[in-house]
């Protein structure tokens, strides 16, 4: 009997890992970091529970680390399997695995360099090497195509939404002469999005894994960018810098465009935008070379993508973020990460929070633990580096900007499902989230629901 194991993002947000076994053959799908609290983090670090070696394949339904952080310490432990995804994703994954090696690295000599770390020394989870080992394992499956693994199990993937390049996972199960179908959402994304498309309505199936992250809210219906537009020109009347945390892949560039729309449209005057990322660079040059995967065109005079106008100012280099630090109002600076866990955006707190002209602008889901949590639950100081850091500047919320679906757009993607299915299983998102979204289910749909415990195992009859 087929069986499947939550390993990941079960009653908590990040994390996401499944395991699927059938007939002695095995998948997994997701491998992502957990982020958060320490508790959380530290499940990173923990040996995996099945011997990589002895799965063939990992099925990846995107490129946020929180679904493929954990990939390449998979690799360092024996996996030499089949890494399958869209091509889009297999393109933001090298960026963004190489990037994430990277910012560890860079953590772990700050911390070692100044003396911050009760381990001697400080490791990241995983290296360049690493990261290379990995890539060398991907292959790419475009939506739509069905992809057999070898007898016992087959695949496709189907339009998430969600971000670039994002993909729900229809899975199908032949055992004993019978077939067992299995969705795993994914990141359902947002309908009508800044950029990402309508995600595509699940399918009928006899087991759905459903993503929880906003299952107890609904987003508000304040427009986009009406609340950009005030805090911009609140924050350029003090004199202020915007600094925004924003999620690399994705959150960047929908930011970029919606500021452009604001300056196209003659509702602020040009300003330049700082994006300090390697990774949103040249996640941005990939969302401008997938062209027609997106909602909207982003074609600029000329041929030019929209995300590379004028006023958009790239920094790579450690030197350049660091010459930010010196720069005036009206300016904006975009920098990851988005949920404040690392990176550069750290940097750029210590240096701006402490300023009350300043606003930092929080655009997404910020999980239990992060940073940008207790900002948003209105910490008067900031740790960062073992600092305290005060909190002067203003904190804003750009509400509705999130790439999950809410409760009643979740129900809306399973508009399509009239026949009941055996179980739905609501994961990725915290335990509260979790709870109301399954007994919302039940309520308007009928259908049988769980939320399961981490590394439960149930089975799929």
């Amino acid at each position: 009997m087929a069986q499947l194991t939550f390993l990941g993002a079960a009653r908590t947000v990040t994390g996401s890992q499944y395991l699927v076994e059938a007939a002695g053959a095995r998948v997994m799908i997701d491998c992502g970091m957990f982020q958060g609290d320490k508790a959380l983090r530290e499940r990173n670090w923990v040996e995996p529970v099945s011997d990589p070696a002895a799965i063939p394949h990992v099925i990846l339904t995107h490129t946020h680390l929180d679904h493929i952080g954990r990939v390449p310490r998979l690799v360092k432990h024996g996996f030499r399997g089949r890494i399958l995804c869209t091509p889009a994703t297999r393109e933001l994954a090298e960026i963004l695995l190489e990037d994430a090696a990277h910012l560890q690295q860079e953590d772990a000599d700050y911390l070692n360099r100044k003396g911050l770390t009760k381990h001697s020394p400080a490791l990241p989870l995983f290296d360049e090497e690493d990261v290379e080992a990995s890539l060398r394992l991907f292959e790419t499956v475009p939506l739509g195509e069905t992809r057999d693994l070898g007898g016992t199990f087959s695949f496709s993937f189907r339009d998430a939404g969600h971000l670039l390049g994002a993909a729900s996972i229809d899975l199908r199960i032949r055992e004993a002469g019978r077939e067992t179908r299995v969705l795993f959402s994914g990141d359902v994304g947002r309908f009508d999005a800044v950029l990402a498309k309508d995600p595509e309505l699940a399918p009928e199936a006899d087991y759905l894994i459903v993503e929880s992250t906003y299952g107890n809210r609904v987003h508000a219906a304040v427009p986009i960018l009406e609340q950009l537009e005030v805090v911009l020109k609140r924050t350029f009347a003090r004199g202020g810098v915007l600094l925004i945390p924003a999620f690399a892949v994705g959150r960047a560039q929908q930011m970029i465009y919606l500021m452009d729309d604001l300056v196209t449209n003659g509702r602020l005057r040009p300003f330049p935008i700082n994006l300090d990322s390697p990774m949103a660079i040249d996640a941005t040059r990939i969302y401008s070379q997938f062209a027609d995967t997106h909602r909207v065109s982003l074609a600029g005079i000329g041929g030019r993508s929209l995300l590379h106008g004028k006023w958009v100012h790239l920094h790579r280099t450690r030197a350049e973020s660091e010459a930010l630090n010196g720069v005036k109002g009206p300016a904006v600076i975009i920098s990851s990460s988005g949920m404040l866990a690392g990176g550069r955006i750290l940097h750029h707190c210590r240096v701006r929070l402490p300023h009350a002209e300043n606003t930092l602008l929080i655009t997404g889901y910020q999980a239990a633990g992060t940073l940008g949590r207790a900002l948003l639950d209105h910490a008067r100081f900031a740790r960062i580096h073992k600092t305290d850091v005060p909190v002067l500047a203003e904190v804003a919320d750009l509400k509705g900007m999130s790439g999950h679906a809410d409760a009643p757009e979740i129900l809306r993607w399973l508009s399509a499902v009239r026949k009941p299915p055996k179980r739905i299983f609501l994961t990725h998102g915290e335990n509260e989230a979790a709870e109301a979204l399954a007994a919302r289910i039940t309520k308007e749909r009928g259908f049988s629901t769980h939320v399961p415990d981490m590394n439960e195992t149930v089975a799929l009859d």
